[in-house]
């Protein structure tokens, strides 16, 4: 925007929407109604480590793991960010999963000393996120840990280094009754808020999964392609004999797979797909890119599709509409 004439006109920038801000500087995202669950007690990293995916058992303080849990059939009940805090282990996870995870651990205690609490009304949650979000937070004088998942301790919380929309930024736990001043801070140095829908569209742009929308009951580990949730080696756990099965024998058929449609129609969760007009898959979230001017989203792909490139199309649509892989 241009203000001012003659020679003392002066160019004045124009402040960035939060979606924006969320691409390509920094944004925060209120994260609170994630659940909150504290395993604690003598037991409770070997209690973990049997019952998730990944290697919780030597996970070093202060460090941070992702995981899944699963059922016999190895299908997905839940995830969760596990992080090894001096009172415990924090897991932090999907509102909609917070309950029945609780009661999940909590099935599996025996003859173990450990206990599950529920810490959701305890802690405010936010996401402080895009490529400038670590610079953001040291100007704020709010630690940024160096390596992914890693934690360091923040006033009455603590700070892990991990983004749900992108692949920067920061999640800040903090007492309920401090968080009204800390998000403050951010609208003094003025660090927008993005709502849930600007982190929906950025997290598709980004390729990045979420369960409850993309991960559910419904999938096998590997057919999600988040193996950074697994550890393939640490042995037995619920739900590792489908797991191991699946990696010796090599047998799945379908991935999931970040897709771009040539539109600007959003189309439904379950939205099938066709390739040379056979099946080729099901959309499981969309959203409009602004930036990118057409629709993104996240589809579980046939493996054969993925791997020849074959023209991939929304099925029932007329005029049909291209559909690529990301």
């Amino acid at each position: 925007m241009i203000a001012a004439s003659g020679c003392n006109a002066k160019i004045e920038s124009v402040p960035l929407s939060a979606y924006d801000a969320l691409r390509t500087t920094a944004a925060w995202i209120d994260l609170s109604a994630r659940g909150k669950i504290l395993v604690g007690g003598e037991d409770a990293g070997r209690l973990l480590h049997a019952i998730s995916t990944n290697h919780v058992n030597g996970l070093l303080l202060h460090h941070g793991l992702y995981a899944f849990f699963l059922n016999d059939k190895g299908r997905i009940l839940a995830d969760a960010f596990i992080y090894h805090r001096e009172n415990g282990f924090f897991l932090d996870t999907e509102p909609k999963s917070a309950v029945f995870l609780r009661e999940h651990i909590d099935r599996y205690i025996i003859a173990d000393d450990a206990y599950v609490t529920d810490e959701g009304d305890e802690w405010g949650v936010i996401g402080l996120e895009g490529p400038q979000s670590e610079k953001q937070a040291a100007k704020l004088n709010i630690p940024v840990p160096t390596t992914t998942l890693a934690t360091l301790p923040w006033e009455d919380g603590f700070v892990a280094k991990v983004a749900s929309a992108g692949t920067h930024g920061v999640r800040i736990f903090v007492r309920v009754e401090k968080q009204q001043s800390l998000l403050q801070r951010f609208k003094l140095v003025g660090i927008p808020q993005a709502s849930a829908e600007d982190a929906h569209i950025v997290r598709l742009e980004n390729g990045i999964p979420r369960y409850g929308e993309d991960i559910s009951e419904r999938y096998l580990v590997q057919e999600t392609q988040a193996l950074h949730a697994v550890h393939f080696t640490k042995g037995c756990y619920l739900g590792q004999e489908i797991v191991e099965r699946i990696r010796s024998r090599g047998q799945v058929h379908r991935f999931l797979t970040p897709i771009r449609l040539q539109t600007a129609n959003i189309p439904e969760p379950g939205t099938k797909l066709v390739a040379n007009g056979a099946p080729a898959g099901e959309i499981t979230s969309a959203a409009y890119s602004p930036a990118l001017g057409q629709v993104v989203a996240l589809a579980y792909l046939r493996a054969e599709v993925i791997h020849s490139k074959a023209e991939i199309a929304l099925a029932d649509s007329v005029p049909a509409v291209a559909v690529s892989l990301s």
